[in-house]
């Protein structure tokens, strides 16, 4: 049977322990180590393809709009590794995938070439980025975080078009891939009003001369914010909204061809904790 002075000595131990551990406990209750978002946004698109180039000796320029058809939802899906208070990874995908199909109604003729009814021009556009960022909190308050971020960003865009006109064409005429990795910095606030809530606010830029572009010109802007509401420590629900931007102007030796994309739309999803 242990002494009476064992006994003392040993209580106030174990009183430390505990609230050691309780107090351990309580900072993994605010902090989780990770927290993975999945959702959908709802997109809308706006492009532009431009170009540039000499024809007889005189410079000729276009710009023209096209549309995709409509919003589409589309998955979307980041994540957050908490390295210390103050350190992060932060990952983000996100991807567009778009067909569209034209068919002719009725037949068409111009200058002797009869275009017959059923022809059709159909597309297909590919566009998919991921980022994998380090983050360190500048600012680490009870409720306010200010995040500076650097690393690196993976891109991908193809397009290709198929057009079935009868006599007059039938075949591919647009079969395009561009991907590369490159750079990219950024910066976040989270502000956190109560222990519930959480609104988060995130930009970043990537210069597609900091990567392996091959002969593309240009950047790609990412900003979005989101409102969170957390149920338990465990499971919260999401909304925002999220906006992308590509750019880029590609050179060849007959002059310049340019592509605008603007992706942007609602969000919402579930947030996973642990």
């Amino acid at each position: 049977m242990p002494s009476p002075h064992f006994s003392r000595a040993l209580t106030p131990c174990l009183l430390a322990i505990g609230l050691i551990s309780a107090a351990t406990a309580s900072a993994a209750e605010e902090d989780p180590r990770f927290t993975l978002r999945l959702g959908a946004m709802n997109i809308d698109t706006d492009n532009t393809i431009r170009g540039s180039t000499t024809i007889a000796g005189q410079d000729l320029d276009v710009s023209e709009d096209f549309e995709l058809g409509g919003k589409e939802w589309e998955p979307r899906v980041d994540g957050m590794f908490r390295i210390s208070d103050r350190q992060r990874l932060i990952f983000d995908y996100f991807k567009y995938d778009k067909d569209r199909r034209e068919t002719l109604g009725q037949d068409v003729t111009y200058d002797g070439t009869t275009v017959p009814a059923g022809s059709f021009v159909k597309g297909e556009l590919k566009y998919q980025v991921a980022t994998l960022v380090y983050d360190y909190s500048v600012i680490d308050g009870d409720r306010f975080d200010l995040g500076l971020q650097l690393g690196a960003e993976y891109a991908k865009v193809s397009a290709d078009a198929y057009a079935d006109l009868g006599d007059l064409y039938q075949g591919r005429f647009i079969n395009e891939k561009a991907d590369g990795i490159a750079p990219v910095v950024g910066a976040r606030l989270s502000f956190t009003p109560s222990e519930n809530w959480l609104i988060n606010l995130q930009g970043q830029y990537v210069n597609t001369r900091w990567g392996n572009f091959d002969d593309y010109d240009g950047d790609l802007v990412r900003a979005n914010a989101i409102v969170q509401y957390n149920f338990n420590k465990n499971f919260g629900i999401f909304a925002g909204y999220d906006w992308f931007k590509l750019d880029v102007d590609q050179k060849g030796s007959d002059g310049v061809v340019g592509l605008k994309q603007e992706f942007k739309g609602p969000l919402a999803g579930v947030s996973l904790s642990f």
